[in-house]
């Protein structure tokens, strides 16, 4: 290896000869990506970028970016992400590789030298630009094609519905939020002049004048910027419920209203600059929130932006790029390498690795072979592969994945149903309060009695109190999906940390569930003109039984089976090549015992033996050391009859070994330990074990694919690791003690304020403070969830 790239910072290698000059002097780069884009920059006479730059630029694969630039300029692709105005079309683009301004500076200094751009400009916080364009000119791929020639591979942004109804409210909200500041400072500056009478003889007209003003101000913020609070308290009233913001949207129309009264009559106190700066504090609060929560819950929007918007179409008269949405179950398209899976699909030919991290949370390339299913958004690493579609649309594994946390969100577990229960008694409470607190001023000083009982509305909103559960629930929910967990009931993140005992099924869990060949024998003494092994395979070819695949790699066109019978619960008998056999277990065959192998015999008796392994989960044995030193019980519970169960437990190191059990039997243990006060987690696939995991406190599903809709378990391994339920166990940890923390702050600031604002100690825009600060603290507490 030799010295740095001098476009990307990576080593370059000895076998290598790029180079650009670049003001006069040699520099090296490591590959012939880096070295087009080097070249690029400097032929455009844009070498100061290599001059000012902070940081060094990405590696380049140009071959794959160029690859699929084309399909862009299809109407039909274009139709989701490009806007015309008649004249000139935009687009807003996702820019990777953006890593200081003078990216910025580059891109739009080369953009802006193509004939037809019409306005570029590069926003450097959200890695995007936007572009507009004159289509008779210049086309979309063209555009996308220089970013890539100068280092900046783009794809256009799509937010989905959710962020486009996220974004329409949000700047909704920061109008609103905007006129309370500036209505707020203005009325301060009047309420400066009107304190200073009390301390000065200030002339009635020009106190009166002041008090005008501050309507004026006042009343956009009253009526227009504080309207979320009174459409959420008049929906809940209407369905016969007091929410948080029944309290303060009294305390700002009261206190407005109190205040118009007085200037009005031109006798009396006015507060319109409390008013204001309430309902600013207020919406700043709940848009910080918001922005808090959003983040909480942008993973599974960003999900839907894996799945690319082209795909290289396999047809009889070549390749075609298409709109990957178009494609049809039984398509069959090419993957390049860097390139992602445009559908879930199954690999019909050539041989790879992927990276499914955006399912698993596992960075470690999984190999794919023929006839594996590989699955849309995952990315091809090594060779190209061709691959037939067999699921589109809302069908496919992301879609299911998103659509399942969605439903689990949208649940309840009981921690988060019992703080609904106390907010809403709390509001009811705080009204009273409220009532009570007004009636005693009245008798103790009526000039304050008003504000007092406004300080306590507003400074005992259960504003955190609500969110103390369902925040820190959504940050949890992510962060396991992250870590290759996903939530089909919010109940796991409550359950989860209670499990004191888990039950794993053998077949597809502890295991791969995936039976081959691990030794076979002729019986001593005998000889064969076939090969057992391609008899074994002529007899079993029609066989549904699962083992009956372990012989497929050994089937021939010139040995055939006839007069097949299937004898249940013993074997195959038929005649392969004019000689009569039978397959199955050992009494079936003349062995006289029934063992763990599978024999074949012919006329004159046991002919050969079969021996069939189904190889243990690589990480099983750590995942299992790991859960019993976190104090936890694993037992196996399997369906498997055979010894080889308990030797598979016993390798493993599990406490106990239960096998040879139907469902039912499995149902009935479960039901044995849980009578003892274990609380248990069950491994299964979802399938079979289906009464075991309805039954279990926990349910536990292995793997991805098409029976992750129908799985019936809680939670779901999206790998093929066990490792994740160890993060899983210490996530769903953290999240409950996060909730305990968010509802202790909540409850102890509420419980806290309440005596203080009472006494009439806590001046209106200290309470609106307080409060929006107690919100933020617990959406803050609940967001650290997320870097786990």
């Amino acid at each position: 290896m030799d010295k740095g790239c001098f476009h990307c910072g990576q080593l370059v290698p000895l076998s290598t000869d790029y180079c650009v000059i670049i003001d006069a002097q040699s520099h090296p780069m490591c590959c012939p990506g880096c070295a087009a884009v080097a070249q690029t920059i400097c032929d455009a006479g844009l070498g100061d970028y290599y001059r000012y730059r902070t940081e060094t630029g990405s590696k380049q694969n140009l071959d794959a970016i160029m690859a699929q630039l084309d399909a862009y300029d299809l109407d039909e692709v274009q139709r989701d992400f490009v806007a015309s105005d008649g004249k000139f079309n935009s687009v807003v683009l996702s820019v990777e590789g953006i890593s200081c301004a003078a990216c910025a500076w580059l891109i739009e200094r080369h953009l802006r030298k193509c004939d037809g751009i019409a306005r570029i400009t590069v926003n450097t916080t959200t890695l995007r630009a936007t572009v507009s364009w004159d289509p008779a000119k210049i086309k979309l791929s063209e555009i996308l094609n220089q970013m890539a020639l100068v280092g900046y591979p783009s794809t256009p942004f799509q937010p989905d519905s959710k962020e486009q109804t996220y974004a329409k409210s949000s700047q909704q909200f920061l109008f609103r939020l905007g006129l309370a500041g500036m209505a707020t400072m203005q009325v301060m500056m009047l309420a400066v002049a009107l304190y200073m009478g009390y301390f000065t003889d200030l002339d009635e007209v020009y106190r009166d004048y002041f008090r005008w003003v501050s309507l004026l101000f006042a009343t956009p913020v009253a009526l227009y910027s504080a309207q979320p609070f009174y459409f959420s308290a008049l929906r809940s009233l209407m369905s016969l419920r007091v929410n948080m913001d029944v309290p303060v949207s009294i305390a700002i129309l009261g206190a407005f209203t109190a205040s118009c009264i007085a200037t009005f009559k031109g006798t009396g106190e006015v507060y319109f600059e409390s008013v204001s700066m309430f309902t600013f504090f207020l919406l700043l609060g709940r848009f910080l929130e918001q922005r808090a929560r959003r983040k909480a819950a942008e993973s599974s929007s960003n999900l839907h932006r894996l799945v690319p918007l082209t795909a290289e179409l396999c047809q009889q008269a070549g390749h075609t790029q298409v709109a990957a949405k178009t494609l049809k179950i039984g398509d069959r398209c090419l993957v390049r390498p860097g390139e992602p899976i445009p559908a879930d699909s199954v690999v019909v030919s050539g041989q790879t690795s992927v990276n499914e991290s955006m399912l698993t949370g596992e960075q470690q390339p999984v190999k794919k072979t023929e006839g594996d299913a590989v699955y849309a958004g995952s990315i091809n690493f090594d060779q190209s592969i061709e691959v037939e579609v067999v699921q589109i649309g809302s069908n496919q594994l992301l879609h299911t994945i998103v659509r399942l946390q969605e439903q689990a969100a949208e649940e309840k577990p009981e921690i988060a149903r019992l703080a609904d229960k106390v907010a809403r008694y709390f509001v009811p409470g705080v009204l009273i309060i409220a009532a009570l607190t007004y009636l005693v001023w009245q008798f103790i000083d009526p000039a304050q009695a008003f504000w007092i009982t406004l300080s306590v509305l507003v400074a005992t909103c259960p504003c955190a109190l609500s969110l103390a559960t369902p925040a820190a629930l959504t940050c949890g929910g992510n962060a396991l999906r992250h870590h290759g967990l996903l939530t089909r009931s919010s109940r796991v993140l409550e359950a989860l940390p209670k499990v004191d005992t888990l039950l794993f099924d053998k077949t597809g869990t502890l295991t791969y569930g995936h039976w081959q060949l691990a030794e076979h024998q002729l019986v001593p003494g005998r000889e064969s003109g076939l090969n057992p092994l391609m008899v074994a395979a002529a007899l079993e070819r029609r066989s549904s039984h699962p083992l009956a695949s372990v012989f497929k790699p050994y089937e021939r066109s010139d040995v055939t089976a006839e007069s097949v019978e299937h004898i249940a619960g013993s074997g195959i008998t038929g005649r392969v090549n004019g000689h009569q056999y039978r397959i199955g277990h050992g009494e079936f065959a003349g062995h006289g015992v029934s063992d763990n192998k599978i024999w074949l015999a012919d006329a004159q008796g046991p002919l050969a033996w079969f021996s069939l392994a189904d190889r243990l989960r690589e990480d099983a044995k750590a995942t299992i050391s790991a859960l019993k030193a976190m104090g936890l019980r694993c037992e196996m519970l399997s369906g498997d009859p055979s010894p080889n169960a308990a030797v598979v437990a016993t390798e493993l190191g599990l406490d106990h070994c239960t096998h040879g059990v139907n469902p039912q039997q499995k149902h009935h243990y479960l039901k044995q330990i849980q009578a003892q006060g274990q609380r248990v987690a069950m491994f299964g696939d979802g399938v079979n074990d289906a009464p075991v995991l309805a039954g279990a406190d926990i349910s536990i599903a292995m793997g991805a694919g098409t029976e992750l809709a129908k799985s019936s378990a809680d939670l779901v391994l999206l790998g093929d690791s066990l490792a994740p339920i160890i993060d899983g166990i210490a996530i769903s940890k953290k999240t409950v003690r996060v909730i305990r923390q968010n509802l202790l702050w909540a409850l102890g600031y509420n419980l806290s304020i309440m005596p203080l604002a009472v006494m009439g100690w806590v001046p209106p825009y200290v309470a609106a403070i307080g409060m929006s600060a107690s919100s933020l603290i617990v959406v803050g507490n609940s967001v650290r969830l997320l870097k786990l």
